[in-house]
């Protein structure tokens, strides 16, 4: 919804923005490919071609969540122009897909660690072979495709942090009640010392969270490793919720971005202060 938003035609949001926030259809986002290395998004195979009062696609895309849902109508597309000499940043672009038009193929649902997450859609590789979209679906102009992603993945990365947070608080909550229901050794077990150390220090994990994208998920999964361990062996069946938890929050150390990406731009930017600081004293 974002990118049409901010980006999108009156005539686009008319058609396609409206029906999405009345809840009338869904959307899914296509951008990470099978066959190249996706963390670095100016690294894209699939491309998008001008012919005419049209665009042709051909390409590969998968992780493309939502895609599974009946409901769901059109797919934001991006993909390179292979001909360019324009900066690695400005070869991209974005565009609007129906899902009905010839050439767009489901190919299969994608388990995340096992799981198909199906109460949305599931997550899908897509093939678009030959797929002609009009040229009034392009998303800001040619070239825009880069910049529309780090707008639209921003957010996305604090929706995931939010989400994680809330898994956190899930997992945490599961741990005490476990720990208040079981007895070993004739006490209950948050009368355990370490026990009591661990809900503390999953407390303060979940309060200490700062660099959301990379902490949180980290934090996020001590405070369910935590709890799946009070929860015995029943927390690796689907009696709790919290191997499915693991599963999904562990995927968030990839997600819009691997923790290698963000750390090396916490470097960067920590170095860059620490040298003003040093040229302030000097």
């Amino acid at each position: 919804m974002e990118i049409l938003y901010l980006h999108g035609t009156e005539e686009q949001k008319k058609q396609w923005l409206e029906p999405l926030l009345e809840g009338k259809i869904n959307s899914c986002f296509c951008m990470t490919e099978p066959d190249v290395a996706s963390s670095d998004a100016t690294n894209m195979k699939c491309h998008i071609q001008r012919d005419g009062d049209s665009y042709i696609i051909n390409g590969k895309k998968w992780w493309s969540s939502g895609a599974g849902n009946p409901n769901c109508k059109f797919a934001i597309v991006m993909g390179k122009d292979k001909a360019t000499s324009a900066s690695r940043y400005k070869q991209h672009s974005m565009i609007i897909v129906p899902m009905d038009t010839p050439g767009v193929k489901l190919i299969r649902p994608l388990s995340v660690f096992g799981y198909f997450d199906y109460f949305h859609g599931g997550h899908f590789e897509i093939h678009f072979n030959d797929v002609r979209v009009s040229a009034t679906h392009l998303i800001l102009g040619e070239g825009r495709g880069f910049e529309i992603a780090q707008g639209r993945l921003g957010p996305g990365r604090i929706h995931h942090c939010m989400r994680s947070i809330g898994a956190g608080e899930t997992a945490l909550r599961i741990l005490c009640e476990r720990s208040a229901q079981r007895v070993t050794f004739g006490k209950k077990l948050y009368h355990h010392e370490v026990v009591a150390h661990w809900i503390a220090e999953c407390r303060i994990t979940i309060e200490q969270i700062a660099m959301i994208k990379v902490v949180a998920p980290r934090a996020v999964l001590k405070v369910i490793d935590c709890a799946i361990q009070i929860c015995g062996a029943a927390g690796f069946s689907e009696d709790f919720p919290l191997a499915q938890m693991f599963a999904y929050i562990r995927t968030l150390r990839v997600a819009d971005g691997p923790d290698e990406v963000h750390l090396s731009t916490i470097a960067k930017l920590e170095l860059l202060d620490q040298a003003r600081q040093l040229n302030a004293h000097l």
